[in-house]
């Protein structure tokens, strides 16, 4: 995979030659919605400086590029023409990056899949909704692509395809320029090759610094309450767990201290009830849809709004108690996907393991490393406070290290 070390290249070399692997992948991946090859030739020869000067990025296709369509994986989008860059995309471009096309989307950033493949096995999926920016950055194409998150669509793609992915805590980020599906859960986020090309785009987006404490305090949960967990996935948690413990960490169990049940269904209600109404236009043709948006919107149309705002209050309430917790502990330590990417791409894995994280609004970092016994990459996600990004991607930084280490002793 691509590192942003294209960011002391030629723009233009960077640019052809990210578009030479896009010819070469593109057959069998199919993570790309529109390839803009010479907008992003012409842009290229306009980059003078910047840290990340001639970056080639790929842009999940909710979120606008000027000229160029947002279509949303769906029909009743096609040909939608964006008139400006969204703030994210234009921040990118000031640094000195360059959008070279659309990454393929599920449909507005739910369920039903895209074309798009894993590449470590082409039989199985990617995940989704972030499937073409995962894929993309995993394949080689690009060492960066954009993302959203308003359940898992990002974090689960980047467990899927062996990347490292970042989103931002809720409201740090603007979402101008992306097609929402629920304002109080959207977020804006990364993919790259790596925890340190993460830190990277992350400083030349906002300027934050990665920072490493002394004496790093880690909760660990498995997630097992929720869904069923993968045993390699438990031992890679393990693994993980005890080396970070192994070079100084104290690491304890999450346990109960967090209602995550109760959150992941909170989640639900928020998300179908903002959906319905972010997407009422579309609702009205039904046709056009797929079953699980439908449905979506169906069960959102019927969510009273007491229920909404009770959700809205389990939120709040739950947040404020996990904002103290992380106020005396660092991260949370917990499988990004209860597996490997499952076979099949007819659908794209569940998102419960992120759906908790998500209704809070809380910063995660995707840490690749660890593989199944087939060679299917696992992540990691880590969680944490949202006015401590420095020191969360700091984390991510070490634990993407140490995870190396072990995988290096295994061999």
């Amino acid at each position: 995979m691509p590192s942003l070390t294209s960011a002391g290249q030629d723009p233009r070399e960077a640019v052809d030659g990210a578009l030479r692997r896009l010819c070469e992948t593109e057959p069998d991946i199919r993570a790309w919605a529109l390839v803009d090859a010479e907008g992003a030739r012409e842009a290229a020869g306009h980059v003078t400086d910047g840290p990340l000067r001639g970056v080639p990025v790929g842009v999940k296709d909710i979120i606008d590029v000027a000229g160029l369509p947002t279509e949303c994986g769906s029909a009743l989008r096609r040909g939608w023409i964006a008139s400006s860059d969204a703030w994210l995309v234009d921040r990118l471009r000031r640094a000195g990056a360059v959008p070279l096309g659309k990454t393929v989307t599920t449909e507005f950033a739910y369920f039903q899949p895209g074309p798009t493949r894993n590449p470590h096995n082409l039989a199985h999926t990617p995940g989704g909704s972030s499937s073409g920016s995962a894929a993309a950055v995993a394949a080689g194409v690009v060492p960066l692509a954009l993302g959203s998150q308003t359940a898992g669509s990002l974090t689960r793609p980047a467990s899927f395809c062996g990347v490292a992915g970042y989103v931002a805590p809720l409201g740090a980020w603007s979402t101008r320029g992306f097609t929402g599906l629920s304002p109080s859960l959207d977020a804006p986020g990364l993919i790259t090759a790596g925890v340190t090309d993460l830190a990277a785009v992350v400083e030349a987006v906002d300027g934050t610094r990665t920072d490493l404490p002394d004496g790093i305090r880690v909760l660990v949960w498995p997630g097992t309450e929720l869904v069923d967990i993968d045993p390699a996935m438990l031992d890679a948690l393990d693994r993980t767990s005890r080396a970070l413990t192994a070079a100084g960490a104290k690491a304890n169990d999450l346990a109960g201290q967090v209602r995550t049940p109760e959150l992941a269904e909170t989640h639900a209600t928020v998300m179908a009830y903002e959906a319905a109404r972010s997407l009422a236009g579309e609702a009205e043709h039904p046709e056009s849809l797929s079953t699980p948006l439908r449905e979506l919107l169906e069960r959102g149309h019927l969510t009273p709004e007491g229920e909404y705002r009770a959700a809205l209050d389990t939120a709040r309430i739950a947040r404020a108690r996990v904002l103290d917790l992380l106020t005396r502990v660092d991260v949370i330590l917990a499988p990004a996907a209860p597996g490997p990417a499952p076979h099949g791409l007819d659908a794209t894995g569940t998102p419960v393991l992120s759906r908790p994280w998500q209704l809070l609004g809380l910063p995660v970092v995707t840490v690749p490393g660890h593989r199944d016994p087939h060679g299917m990459p696992l992540g990691l996600q880590l969680v944490g406070h949202p006015d401590r990004v420095a020191r969360l991607l700091g984390i991510a930084r070490h634990t993407e290290g140490l995870i190396q280490e072990t995988a290096e002793g295994t061999r």
